[in-house]
């Protein structure tokens, strides 16, 4: 194989051999001559920081210049000058972090002795120039780079890659070195896409991923209560990726995007066109205007100077800024004249971790003579040199040095993996090690099962090939003795958590109280959120209505209150309800027992009257032995009024609606009966002496009241069958706080079917009575029985009409009061004259007298 010609030139493949020479070495070593390759130094300098000889080689991809969307070295089929574009100080430290990892493993004797470790490192200018660095570590020491069909023989230049940094580079050389199965480990690419096996089957990372420090921003924001950010992003794929991902985390949580927006990528050297810059303007002047006071930007660093040049020029002030990674710890953002009046400055950024001899090592390098170039060579150097690099790292040498070692124990971190790889691979022991040839498929495997600790902590890559190291939330100050990036919080990448936040935080507000960002105040106890517009965030709040409660103020909607309590509006919790029935303790339920015993007695003591002058005119007048079908179902109607008083139980119901009700209608089935009776002697017997003859030999009285009472069994049967007993609790509309124990739900009109057919017999017993006004003294109940039949009927459908509009315990006292009442009526109305005359006078007690009485009203009428 040839070495590659002069810069310009490059020879075709197929003009050096015949076929046969093509099909023998077809599957082990066609040769290509590398055109990407042109520019590259074949006299690498031995004093570069980019080149360190060795048994075995890493290599290293590092950004020391920045160019954004630089194509023009494209016009001329040429590798990228990246010396040409501005110094990325960040780029360079690590790469001296690189330096020091492998001088450092090169002077220990335990972990590769014997061996010596070197480097090619090359500038990669930030996303612009990969490809070419790649070819270069895959191709031999020829600089040349064979088709074959097996590579698991081949030995590339490098053993390993540390780097690139940003997750599109490492994209692209990942494609590259995982057809070669060449061990990639990148210190800062935060992707999640890079856990996919399948797609980067030789990458690792030493930082954690995107997820972790989406997860860790939100936990910040959970912790200080703000709910309501915007999100700037760079409109490229760090930008756009992690976009996604912030929104997909933000799902579930309490926290909304009042909007997001994209940042537009500045051109070469940072230059925009007009329609960007006006586009930052607008953007500047709506974070300006919006009520969100935290502003979370996911973009690369080198997108930030001309948006934060813009937000100092409008004097855009009080704003939380969230950084992510990629320029949280970014020192030429931090240095950007006057930035400190934004707002303040938070960020995630990787864990400190002390390495112990490094900034000695940097700052010896940057004070050391700068090394003198050949300028004899006519093959210049491809990107490995950096002439303001030193320069650049004396201007910032302060801040790297108080800052600490972040993203620089990635690096570390990583060199370190690779060593420890090839310690197991080369079966090192105290003292030596064996020098076979590496081939990167075999390291590969040794690196995933490295496992070791590096000052203090445990090395070693999980399930998605990534180093689980935790992150740290800083804090940008300015003040020249202090850490310009103060830690004030620790993201455990385990348990998800947030922990050790500070306390003394310095929040440049009145009181040093902490920024206030949310869409709505939090609600107070008892309210709910009444969602106002799209976000979740944003509401008003509403107390809650009675019967309803909130016992904390993150809902949307207020919890009903179990079936027994109550609340008020307003309330954080339900109280049991006022259980109210008739109770025996009550006034009304007293008197009413008074009266329905005074009324059972003075039955009782009727019926005995009656018993012991039953062949007397006065009782046969009243009925003879229907008085006693009147007074027997009286005295179980009494005796019936306490089921009305103390706790509804089925019993009581049933006692209620059947028993009572059927000894009253055989009652007023008597009454209505006598009276007719007495018309028809007077009045109509002389008219239908047949009808009248039919009526007194086959005991119509009796009948008429068995068929009313068969009716009215058949009636309280039915209306048990369709509205079942079963003791109901109902609340009471003028009080909610109050419970009402009710025989059933539809009480109110069970007792209106009921008393249906009694108030039909009290209409009629009402108008016989009437007819017979004009009867002998000893028969004329008129003026009785028409008032305990106008009370009965009037009490009724007064009991009717209160239990239609009011359904408290009043219900219960009226009914009681009114049965009573409509008791005493019939008992001392009716049978109390009779019982007065039996005792008082009885002189008008005999057949005689009864007969002048009917022998007067004969000779009146006549």
């Amino acid at each position: 194989m040839g070495q590659v010609p002069a810069r310009g030139t490059w020879t075709p493949l197929g003009t050096e051999g015949n076929k046969e020479q093509q099909d023998r070495t077809m599957g082990t070593t066609i040769s290509w001559k590398l055109f990407l390759l042109l520019l590259m130094s074949v006299e690498v300098q031995e004093s570069s920081d980019f080149h360190l000889a060795g048994d075995y080689l890493l290599g290293g991809l590092f950004t020391l210049h920045a160019n954004v969307k630089g194509t023009a070295h494209l016009n001329y089929m040429q590798v990228p000058q990246c010396k040409d574009y501005e110094v990325r100080v960040l780029g360079y430290n690590l790469m001296q972090a690189m330096r020091f990892a492998v001088e450092e493993i090169n002077s220990d004797s335990s972990l590769l002795p014997g061996l010596l470790l070197g480097y090619e490192m090359v500038d990669v200018c930030y996303i612009t120039n990969n490809i070419q660095p790649v070819l270069y570590f895959l191709a031999k020491e020829n600089f040349n780079l064979p088709i074959q069909q097996d590579y698991s023989s081949y030995e590339p230049r490098v053993v390993a890659v540390i780097g690139p940094d940003t997750s599109e580079s490492v994209t692209t050389v990942s494609n590259l070195l995982s057809l070669f199965l060449l061990p990639q480990i990148t210190y800062s690419a935060t992707s999640d896409r890079f856990q996919d096996s399948s797609l980067f089957p030789a990458l690792f990372r030493t930082i954690p991923s995107g997820e972790h420090q989406m997860e860790a921003m939100i936990l910040l924001m959970t912790h200080f209560h703000w709910n309501w950010v915007i999100i700037i992003a760079s409109s490229d794929d760090y930008g756009r990726e992690n976009s996604q991902l912030f929104n997909e985390k933000l799902e579930d949580r309490e926290i909304c995007i009042a909007f997001q927006e994209l940042l537009p990528v500045p051109l070469v050297n940072g230059t925009m066109m007009p329609q960007e810059k006006k586009r930052i303007e607008v953007l500047v002047e709506k974070i300006k205007n919006s009520t969100a006071k935290v502003v979370v930007v996911l973009s690369l660093d080198l997108n930030l100077n001309n948006f934060f040049e813009e937000v100092i020029h409008q004097n855009l002030t009080g704003i939380v800024w969230i950084a992510s990674e990629s320029w949280s710890i970014d020192p030429i953002t931090h240095n950007i004249s006057h930035i400190q009046q934004a707002g303040i400055f938070l960020g995630i950024t990787t864990q400190s971790v002390h390495i112990p001899g490094f900034s000695d090592f940097r700052d010896k390098h940057i004070h050391d003579k700068r090394p003198v170039m050949n300028t004899n060579s006519t093959q210049p150097t491809c990107n490995q040199e950096c002439d303001v690099c030193l320069d650049a790292m004396k201007s910032y040498s302060t801040i790297l040095t108080l800052s600490g070692e972040r993203v620089v124990f990635n690096v570390y971190s990583a060199v370190y993996a690779v060593a420890h790889a090839l310690h197991s691979l080369l079966g090192c022991n105290d003292t030596a090690c064996s020098k076979d040839v590496v081939y990167p498929w075999k390291l590969l495997q040794e690196i995933k099962k490295v496992d070791f600790t590096l000052l203090g902590h445990r090395i070693f890559f999980d399930h998605n090939r990534g180093l689980p190291m935790g992150l740290e939330i800083i804090q940008w100050q300015w003040d020249n003795e202090r850490n310009p990036f103060q830690s004030i919080a620790f993201y455990n990448a385990d348990k998800r958590q947030l922990s050790n936040v500070a306390t003394n935080i310095s929040w440049n507000t009145p009181n040093n109280t902490i920024p206030f960002s949310v869409c709505s105040k939090r609600c107070q106890l008892g309210q709910w959120k009444k969602s106002v517009g799209l976000h979740t965030c944003c509401f008003d709040c509403i107390n809650c209505p009675a019967g309803t409660y909130l016992n904390h103020s993150e809902d949307f909607e207020c919890q009903s209150c179990p079936q027994y309590e109550w609340s008020k509006e307003g309330d954080i919790q339900c109280f049991k309800r006022h259980l109210e029935f008739l109770e025996w303790k009550e006034p009304p339920a007293i008197v009413v027992t008074i009266f329905a015993f005074l009324g059972f007695i003075s039955t009782l003591a009727t019926l005995i009257i009656f018993w012991t002058h039953f062949e007397t005119p006065m009782v046969r007048s009243a009925g003879g032995q229907m008085c006693f079908l009147m007074l027997m179902p009286l005295l179980v109607a009494y005796a019936m009024v306490p089921m009305y008083i103390g706790r509804p139980t089925f019993f009581s119901c049933l006692c209620r609606q059947t028993l009572f009700t059927l000894c009253f209608t055989v009652c007023i089935a008597c009454i209505t009966v006598r009276s007719f009776q007495i018309v028809c002697i007077f009045k109509m017997a002389h008219r239908l002496p047949r009808a009248y003859s039919y009526w007194v030999k086959y005991n119509g009285t009796y009948i008429f009241v068995v068929l009313i009472t068969l009716l009215k069994v058949v009636i309280v049967t039915a209306n048990i069958m369709v509205k079942p007993i079963n003791p109901f609790i109902q609340y009471d509309p003028a009080d909610p706080q109050i419970m009402i124990i009710i025989c059933s739900a539809n009480y109110s009109k069970g007792l209106l079917f009921n008393t249906s057919l009694d108030l039909i017999l009290s209409i009629f017993g009402f108008s016989f009575s009437y007819m017979g006004k004009e009867l002998p003294t000893n028969y004329n109940e008129a003026k009785f029985i028409t008032l305990s039949m106008t009370f009965y009927f009037i009490s009724s459908v007064f009991l009717c009409t209160f239990m239609s509009v009011y359904q408290g315990v009043l219900v219960t006292t009226f009914d009681v009061f009114v049965t009573v009442v409509n008791l005493l009526c019939i008992s001392v109305g009716y049978f109390g004259p009779k019982c007065y005359m039996i005792l008082f006078y009885p002189e008008r007690n005999t057949l005689a007298y009864f007969n002048d009485v009917i022998q007067g009203y004969t000779m009146r009428k006549d």
